[in-house]
């Protein structure tokens, strides 16, 4: 090769020798510099370039050490075969088709986001530090197969005060996410094992099961929760409920159903019922709802719970509360599962539950979420006659049945056209209905308090409803 055409910027932050390293990486990648080509000497590139032979040397000898090239004594460089490189980067053009709208999306109400400016950043920083020291080396290794031992007993203490949960460290499993725990429940039952999940509810383990291959059966929600005879009249094993904040109608199961559902459960050896208590920490009037697994005296509740909603999603720490049935079998049976959750993590959060952090955030963030479901609640009050809310008592959402002649398609693209992101109900639905009125799920928890006001009304005129 006699020489290399490259126009190095001199004023860029990225050094000459990195620039250059660059680019004969990227041409040997594109089969511009071939197998076994030698590369200009290092004086003459110095001085065709006008920079010095160290910049060179410097570019040349990073493309030995990672493999694109080799130093032959008194020859000189030469490119590597291509074949011969384990790993070479190269850039794929992809031809994505980008909806405009959704690149320029000005308010999300997606319902699972949560409130990130209020986040004590300088607290967990505090705890981050403390564990990222030398004398906690040991940190570094895997550690509890089921979780930290310590986190697990934190989650023990706070379920019981906060939820009434009856268990012991030893019976919970520690997850990063919930579809990790779920997929690792399904193992442990039987495969025949026939499921029963909300319709609407939480879309994700209808679709876990499918790819499973497990038959699931959609089960009809009403104002009082989940419709009992239809578990009672099928033949279902397993029942995955959302009993304290129904997702996503927000509707509570009655005691009189709680109890048939325990009954039902305790019919049979095989039967179990999935709680998910998801989002159970936020509810802005009245007591706090007990957990189904508190009521239960026959080990037939498998209780899930996650810190997504109570600290943040990306943390990706959930955990599962097994019955000691169940809890035996997953020691014998999944012991080969490494926990999925970064060890570290699951120490700061320790540190920060054990200091009463989590729970001080927790009030905090009540207060938050509060005033914001009120002030949204008071911009909905002059629609009445064409807006009808669902779901006004907990959670981070609201489900709307907006009365304006519009139909659910039309009311997501009028939003998506105002760029505002709406979601329907039928996205969380097994079996697509047509509402009528059709219904529309707004989360308000993710948007800044100072711009709901101006969210909500953007997309109430998009909707074409103004106040009468």
């Amino acid at each position: 090769m006699e020489m290399l055409s490259i126009h190095l910027e001199r004023n860029q932050e990225t050094p000459l020798y990195e620039q250059l390293y660059l680019y004969i990486k990227k041409e040997i990648a594109i089969g511009n510099i071939t197998f076994g080509e030698r590369l200009p000497s290092k004086r003459k590139l110095a001085n065709f370039l006008s920079i010095s032979q160290n910049t060179v040397e410097t570019a040349y000898e990073q493309l030995v050490a990672e493999g694109y090239v080799e130093s032959i004594p008194r020859k000189g460089y030469y490119v590597l075969a291509y074949e011969d490189l384990e790993y070479v980067r190269q850039e794929v053009k992809k031809d994505i088709k980008v909806n405009k709208n959704e690149e320029q999306i000005i308010y999300n109400f997606h319902p699972g986001w949560v409130d990130t400016e209020h986040f004590p950043f300088e607290r967990w920083r505090k705890y981050a530090k403390q564990i990222m020291a030398n004398e906690n080396h040991h940190y570094l290794l895997l550690g509890d197969r089921q979780g930290e031992y310590d986190l697990r007993s934190e989650i023990s203490q706070y379920l019981f005060q906060a939820r009434g949960v009856h268990c012991h460290p030893n019976q919970i499993i520690i997850g990063a996410g919930l579809e990790i725990l779920l997929q690792q429940l399904i193992m442990l039952l039987d495969k025949r094992t026939i499921y029963g999940v909300e319709d609407p509810g939480y879309h994700v383990i209808s679709h876990i099961l499918k790819k499973f291959q497990n038959e699931v059966f959609p089960l009809e929600v009403d104002e009082e929760g989940v419709n009992v005879k239809e578990i009672e009249a099928g033949n279902i094993d397993v029942v995955y409920v959302t009993p304290s904040h129904h997702f996503p109608y927000g509707s509570i199961l009655s005691v009189n159903r709680r109890i048939k559902l325990l009954n039902w459960a305790s019919a049979k050896e095989n039967r179990y019922i999935i709680e998910d208590d998801y989002d159970s920490e936020f509810r802005y009037s009245g007591k706090s709802i007990p957990s189904l697994q508190s009521m239960d005296q026959n080990g037939k509740v498998i209780y899930l719970g996650t810190f997504s909603k109570a600290l943040m999603p990306s943390i990706r720490i959930s955990y599962m509360v097994l019955p000691d049935r169940l809890i035996k079998k997953y020691t014998t049976e999944l012991n080969f599962y490494q926990c999925s959750v970064s060890r570290l993590d699951q120490v700061l959060l320790t540190e920060f539950m054990r200091n009463r952090e989590f729970e001080k955030h927790l009030n905090r963030m009540r207060k938050i979420y509060r005033r914001k479901l009120e002030l949204v609640l008071n911009l909905f009050k002059p629609y009445e006659n064409q807006i009808t809310v669902f779901g006004a008592h907990s959670g981070f959402h609201l489900v709307l049945a907006v009365n304006n002649g519009m139909n659910e398609e039309e009311l997501v693209e009028r939003a998506l056209n105002a760029r505002l992101k709406v979601y329907p109900v039928s996205n969380y639905s097994m079996i697509k209905r047509v509402d009528l009125p059709p219904k529309i799920v707004i989360g308000f928890a993710g948007i800044r308090e100072a711009d709901l006001q101006k969210a909500m009304t953007m997309l109430l005129n998009c909707w074409g409803i103004f106040e009468k």
